[in-house]
C-alpha cells in the first residue's frame, strides 16, 4: 500500500522473483537428528567452506611467517569435533542409544583422544607475537574469509530459547518427564538430566549410563527432538522471513568469500 508520500516500499516495488524466499529446515534421516538443518544454517558457512576458508587464511599467515624469518612456523592444527558434529547434533540433547551405553552423556572416547592430541600438537602460538599479529592481519585484506552475522548469531541463540516456551514443546516435555519418572527419574525437562551429572568429570558412572538410556529410550518414545526442532525451525523461519535483505547479503559475502579462499589456495600451490 502506498506511503504518506504516495510512493510503495522498494521492497513492495521489486519484482516478487527477485525476493529470494526464506530457507526452510531439512530432514535427513528422520531417526538421526545429526542430519537435520536449521533453517539459519542457510546463511552459515558449510563445514567444507569454512574448513576451505580456514586453510586460506593459514596459507596466507605460514607465507608471511617464513617471509618474516619463520620458515618452520605452523598454524594450529583442525581440531577433531567432540559430542555433535552438526549444528542440530546434541542441540536437543543425547541421541544414540549405542552411544549412551557405553558413555552415559558423556562423548565418544576416541573423538575426545584426538581432540587431546591435537591440542597437543598445537604450536601455533610459539613465535613473536607481535608478527604473528601483523601476518594474521593481513588475511583481512584477502577477502578469503567472513565474520558470522550479528543477526545469525542472534536468531541461532534466540530461537532455541523461544522453542523452550512453545505449547508443543512443553508438552512433549512433560511427556518426557512423565515417561522417565515411570522409570524412577524424576526431571522437569530433557536436559536436566544431563546437567545432573558433572560434565568435567571424565568418570562415567553406571548411574550416569543408566539414567542415559532411559533418557533416550523416552525421548524416543515421544519424539521429543522432532517436535523440539520443527518448534525452533518454525520461530527461525519467521524471523528469517522479516530480514531476508539483511540475510541475502551476508549469504552473498559467504559465496565471495569462499570464491576468493578458493582462488588464494590455488595461487598458494603453484
Amino acid at each position: 500500500m502506498p506511503g504518506s508520500d504516495g510512493k510503495q516500499s522498494a521492497a513492495a516495488d521489486r519484482p516478487a522473483a527477485a525476493q529470494e524466499p526464506a530457507a526452510k529446515a531439512y530432514i535427513g534421516d528422520p531417526e538421526d537428528p545429526a542430519t537435520w538443518k536449521l533453517p539459519v544454517e542457510a546463511y552459515l558457512p558449510t563445514k567444507a567452506e569454512a574448513r576451505l576458508m580456514s586453510s586460506s587464511r593459514d596459507d596466507v599467515i605460514k607465507q608471511c611467517m617464513a617471509d618474516a624469518g619463520f620458515p618452520d612456523w605452523q598454524p594450529a592444527p583442525d581440531l577433531p569435533t567432540v559430542g555433535g558434529t552438526t549444528l542440530t547434533d546434541w542441540r536437543y540433547g543425547i541421541h544414540d542409544l549405542a552411544l549412551a551405553k557405553q558413555n552415559g552423556y558423556h562423548p565418544d572416547s576416541e573423538q575426545q583422544a584426538a581432540n587431546e592430541a591435537a591440542l597437543a600438537s598445537d604450536e601455533s602460538m610459539n613465535a613473536d607475537q607481535d608478527i604473528l599479529r601483523s601476518c594474521a592481519s593481513k588475511t583481512d585484506d584477502t577477502g578469503a574469509s567472513v565474520q558470522h552475522s550479528p543477526l545469525v548469531n542472534q536468531i541461532n541463540g534466540s530461537s532455541y530459547q523461544q522453542s523452550t516456551e512453545s505449547a508443543a514443546v512443553k508438552k512433549v516435555f512433560a511427556l518426557w518427564s512423565a515417561c522417565m519418572k515411570a522409570k524412577g527419574y524424576t526431571y522437569r525437562e530433557p536436559l536436566d538430566a544431563s546437567d545432573s551429572f558433572s560434565a568435567g568429570s571424565d568418570e562415567i558412572s553406571e548411574a550416569e549410563k543408566q539414567t542415559a538410556v532411559a533418557d533416550v529410550g523416552c525421548r524416543d518414545q515421544h519424539h521429543v527432538e522432532k517436535t523440539w526442532f520443527e518448534a525452533e525451525a518454525a520461530i527461525q523461519q519467521k524471523a528469517i522471513a522479516g530480514r531476508l535483505d539483511h540475510l541475502k547479503l551476508q549469504k552473498d559475502a559467504i559465496k565471495s568469500a569462499v570464491a576468493k579462499a578458493r582462488s588464494t589456495s590455488e595461487e598458494a600451490v603453484r
